[in-house]
Order: structure tokens, then C-alpha cells, then sequence
């Protein structure tokens, strides 16, 4: 009777942990196509983030990717030093850091353009069932 009291403490009953070991080896899969462009996966993020829409503030970006400024901020600042973006005030509201590709960003979109479809091409999901994981990941990052 004990022992039933700890089974939901198993890893095979855990739904977060095929969930955490999935995303590492997912990103991990991206690691050596970023070797030559000197990114992080995170930074991936940053960049696809801004590539669709630049500039966002810090905040946008924070919602965005699900990241909170703790993690985004030195990693902005990194990306600021290194000349991919700038970040400025808000002229109408100081209070509001706002984050901008600069040539050198944009240009690094064509070294990684053919990425997704590498690391794609490494999943063993059918196109079928990744829309279907997609789509249940993202029911569970939208749940409040």
C-alpha cells in the first residue's frame, strides 16, 4: 500500500520529463549547424524573433519566446557588443528598452536560412504528428 502513495514520483509517470528531455535534444540538434555562426540556440530565438518583427521592446521579446529579462538581457547585451542589434529608449516612454537588428543581424538570417529544414529532416515525426505536437505544446504554453 506504501509504495502506490510514491508511484506518481516515477519518471515514467512524470508528462515533464519526456518534455524536458525532448526540448534538450532538440536543441542539442541545432548545436552544430550554429558551430560556424558562433550563435546559441536562445540567440536562434532572438534572431527569428526580430527577423519577423523589428524592432520589439525587451518586454515583446520577454512574451514572445517565453523568457523572462533575467535570461534576456545579457544575452541582448552580448548580441548588442558583438554588432547583430542595437537597443535604445523609447522616446515616448524611457522606461521602455527597445531592440533592433542592425545589417549585420539581418545578414545572418542567409547562414542559417536552411536550418529548420536540417533539423527537421533529423525528427523522427511525420509531418502529421509534428503538427500535432506543435499544436499541443502550444496548448499548454497558452494555458493560464
Amino acid at each position: 500500500m506504501e509504495e502506490k502513495k510514491y508511484d506518481l514520483l516515477k519518471l515514467e509517470n512524470q508528462l515533464c520529463f519526456p518534455l524536458y528531455a525532448a526540448a534538450r535534444k532538440v536543441t542539442s540538434m541545432y548545436t552544430p549547424y550554429f558551430r560556424e555562426t558562433g550563435i546559441t540556440y536562445t540567440q536562434y530565438l532572438v534572431f527569428m524573433a526580430l527577423w519577423e518583427k523589428s524592432p520589439l521592446s525587451v518586454r515583446e521579446l520577454c512574451r514572445i519566446l517565453y523568457l523572462d529579462s533575467g535570461t534576456l538581457t545579457p544575452l541582448i547585451k552580448k548580441l548588442e557588443r558583438e554588432g547583430y542589434l542595437i537597443k535604445k529608449r523609447d522616446p515616448d516612454d524611457e522606461r521602455v528598452v527597445v531592440v533592433s537588428l542592425t545589417d549585420k543581424g539581418y545578414s545572418l538570417r542567409e547562414n542559417v536560412a536552411d536550418v529548420p529544414e536540417k533539423v527537421g529532416g533529423c525528427m523522427p515525426l511525420s509531418a502529421e504528428e509534428a503538427k500535432t505536437l506543435y499544436r499541443l505544446l502550444y496548448k499548454l504554453l497558452e494555458a493560464e
